[in-house]
């Protein structure tokens, strides 16, 4: 009886977010015919052209001036977004390699989904790409790479991932992360990666970079600015803004280094396995997680339709049933004789219930009961229903849904630990050779 939640990508929200983003992106109308066909870097058996590089750098900048954001010097920013289309082309052939494509009616639900999240049909969302100066084509492929990726994470690591309960003890067994106020942080990030094993000299190097980044917002630049010239993470061109993360979401190298910091501050440089990290604090709430909820104790028979027990034989024998009940036969004994739910060893059994635990169908005949009375027949996607409420009650539910938090929390700091982790293996794997002029 109770739902499966299942969680599906890319949500609305996000196809939203996404298609905003793409709508500040323009194609440059020039590309003389000698860019085209020069090579700038070679990865595995793929190549990246000047072309391709000069129109990613003119999206970029389109983008950083509709932000109102000063754009970095433009040879800075053609080698950050180099390295970026290299990790991007590396993970694309992992993704083409391991039979994962999306493309024809896949790509255009995907498309059309972005389109009513903006309140737009195909049609006119199409219509206001392309009026804002991209091409469809370089769009759509864009969504392609954006949901390749997600389903590369979603394979190579989300998948992977396990939380123990023992994990989840000792995740709320910290005080800071059980108390009943915990700090969110809105938060903006700058990543500089290392590659695994890289040298001494190597490591001064980056260091040595991501220092240079901090320098300069500290003098005062624009942390949008460093971001699209310096960082190397996926979303460096939109201020590598993270959102609102709860402390427990957290790394503890973020949470100690936000601890001192107030809204406005940037932190110092923080090494991670992954790279070097600057921090920007640019908000900070406190989160109520006391949670009290009405719960109702309910039992039921279920009858399943098949080829054989159609809607009406199945109405009929709970009408029947129903009448015994109100004769005075008992519930659940009833339910051990006739319900095709795993609950009939229980006499029908649900436990106790939280909103939003059962079909809408179940939850609103079940709502509408007093305790003790029994329902006429409900149908369901399950079957038909006899529902019974035995009693209800206003429950503080808080340690339940803490645990649901710090399951979440824990799996969304490993993910994107082991994902970041993951890519720079893939990046550091890949054969990469640069062809450019100095």
């Amino acid at each position: 009886m109770r739902k499966a939640m299942i969680s599906t990508w890319p949500s609305k929200g996000a196809l939203a977010l996404t298609a905003c983003l793409a709508l500040g992106i323009s194609v440059p109308a020039w590309a003389a015919p000698s860019e085209i066909d020069r090579i700038v870097a070679v990865v595995n058996n793929g190549v990246i052209t000047e072309f391709e590089v000069q129109r990613r750098v003119e999206q970029a900048l389109r983008q950083i001036t509709q932000q109102k954001t000063p754009p970095p010097p433009r040879r800075l920013l053609e080698k950050q977004l180099l390295e970026r289309m290299i990790t991007e082309k590396v993970l694309m052939q992992i993704a083409e390699d391991t039979n994962i494509r999306f493309d024809g009616l896949i790509l255009d639900r995907a498309i059309a989904r972005i389109a009513q999240g903006n309140n737009l049909s195909p049609d006119d969302f199409r219509k206001a790409v392309e009026a804002d100066g991209m091409d469809f084509k370089v769009f759509r492929e864009q969504i392609r790479v954006e949901m390749t990726v997600s389903r590369l994470k979603e394979r190579e690591v989300d998948n992977r991932l396990v939380v123990t309960e023992a994990e989840i003890d000792n995740f709320l067994a910290n005080p800071t992360q059980t108390a009943p106020q915990q700090d969110e942080y809105q938060l903006a990030h700058i990543l500089v990666l290392t590659p695994e094993g890289a040298s001494p000299e190597k490591l001064g190097e980056l260091r040595a970079k991501a220092e240079k980044a901090l320098a300069e917002l500290k003098a005062g630049a624009d942390f949008n600015q460093i971001s699209a010239a310096y960082s190397d993470a996926q979303n460096a061109l939109q201020g590598g803004g993270l959102g609102w993360r709860g402390e427990a979401q957290l790394p503890s190298l973020f949470a100690n280094a936000l601890a001192n910091l107030k809204p406005g501050d940037v932190s110092a440089v923080l090494k991670s396995g992954n790279g070097f990290h600057i921090l920007k604090l640019l908000d900070k709430r406190g989160k109520n997680v006391q949670l009290v909820v009405k719960q109702t104790r309910a039992r039921h028979i279920l009858v399943k339709t098949n080829e054989v027990v159609g809607d009406n034989d199945a109405r009929n024998r709970l009408l029947l049933l129903k009448e015994r009940i109100e004769n005075g036969a008992d519930f659940a004994e009833l339910a051990k004789l006739h319900s095709d739910d795993l609950s009939a060893s229980r006499g029908g059994d649900l436990n106790w219930l939280n909103p939003g635990d059962t079909v809408p169908e179940f939850e609103r005949s079940m709502d509408a009961l007093k305790p003790g009375e029994v329902s006429a027949p409900v149908q369901s996607p399950f079957g038909w229903h006899l529902i019974q409420v035995q009693e209800r009650r206003d429950q503080d539910v808080t340690l339940e849904r803490k645990r649901l938090e710090a399951r979440r929390a824990i799996r969304e700091r490993k993910s994107e630990e082991a994902f970041d982790d993951w890519v720079r293996q893939a990046r550091d794997r890949a054969y990469v050779e640069y062809r450019q002029e100095e």
